[in-house]
């Protein structure tokens, strides 16, 4: 081996820490995917869906990415709103860049978080996602409209669903990448544990099979986690707040928890590229959304 060559090359070597942060449901998970190649943060049209700090880490021959997913930036309500507000905080003290994303028909009405993001002195990159959906006129409409509001920023359109100019995006943020040595092994790809990921999946599942307040009142623990050469077997312990929560998951005679089963399994063994075993038990845990000590039982 070059030591000399090596040295060179890790002098030459760019990685960061990159947030992604803006309102809920603008399509913060969904570009983190993207431009990671990975489907690492789960999805649904649902506000809030995403709850914690999730890294998605890319890394090539010249450069090292960490991006950071975080939960959509709101005037929090309860106990768990405001944990979930702390992940976001805590992403603008490692950052080294941030993505300020909005989404096409957003208005210039979350100031504060902005503000927030603009007060840390790190650059940001001003985002408008879903240009997919737009109409028209309407792409280059809200590009002067953002011009309008924040003449200082140079807003980057794109699509986190088609891709359309996420490479511009993603070139953009290599350039502004400082340089340094890799923060994470180059075969790894985020943070978050096996069993994290298991529990992630069933809870989008939760977030797309049901409606009203369920979503927001269930958590999951992936309370075993076994895998040998061909199988992995699951057990997932599903919380909610009340028993009629619980009567809801659980269906009449079983049936909506067995759909979720078969829904969650079926994803689990396409990320996990293998047979899966999966079982799942609800139980009820009331009011766990206001409770510090429950709150820090499930990782928040």
């Amino acid at each position: 081996m070059d030591i000399a060559a090596e040295m060179k090359n890790i002098d030459q070597f760019k990685a960061g820490f990159v947030t992604i942060m803006g309102k809920p449901n603008v399509g913060k998970s969904s570009l983190m995917n993207r431009l990671t190649g990975e489907r690492l943060s789960i999805i649904s049209n649902r506000a809030q869906t995403t709850r914690h700090r999730i890294f998605g880490i890319i890394t090539k021959d010249e450069y090292q990415i960490v991006y950071s997913d975080t939960p959509g930036t709101i005037d929090p309500s309860y106990k768990l709103q405001e944990k979930m507000m702390n992940f976001v905080k805590a992403s603008l003290e490692d950052a080294d860049i941030i993505l300020y994303v909005v989404e096409l028909g957003e208005k210039f009405d979350n100031p504060d978080w902005l503000q927030l993001a603009r007060q840390s002195g790190i650059p940001i990159l001003f985002i408008i996602n879903k240009t997919d959906l737009g109409k028209g006129s309407q792409v280059e409409d809200k590009m002067a409209y953002w011009k309008e509001q924040i003449p200082d920023f140079e807003p980057i359109a794109v699509s986190a669903v088609t891709g359309d100019n996420t490479d511009l995006l993603e070139q953009a943020i290599i350039d502004l990448l400082p340089h340094h040595p890799p923060y994470f092994p180059e075969d790894e790809l985020t943070d978050k544990t096996e069993r994290f990921i298991a529990s992630e999946i069933i809870r989008e599942k939760i977030f797309l099979q049901y409606k009203q307040e369920i979503p927001y009142s269930s958590e999951v623990v992936v309370s075993s986690f076994k895998e040998d050469e061909k199988i992995i077997r699951l057990r997932a312990e599903i919380y909610v707040e009340r028993d009629s929560q619980k009567g809801i998951l659980v269906g009449k005679k079983g049936e909506s928890i067995k759909n979720l089963g078969i829904e969650s399994r079926k994803e689990l063994e396409s990320f996990f590229g293998k047979q899966v075993h999966l079982e799942t038990f609800v139980k009820v845990e009331k009011d766990w959304r206001k409770n510090d000590r429950k709150l820090a039982r499930f990782g928040y």
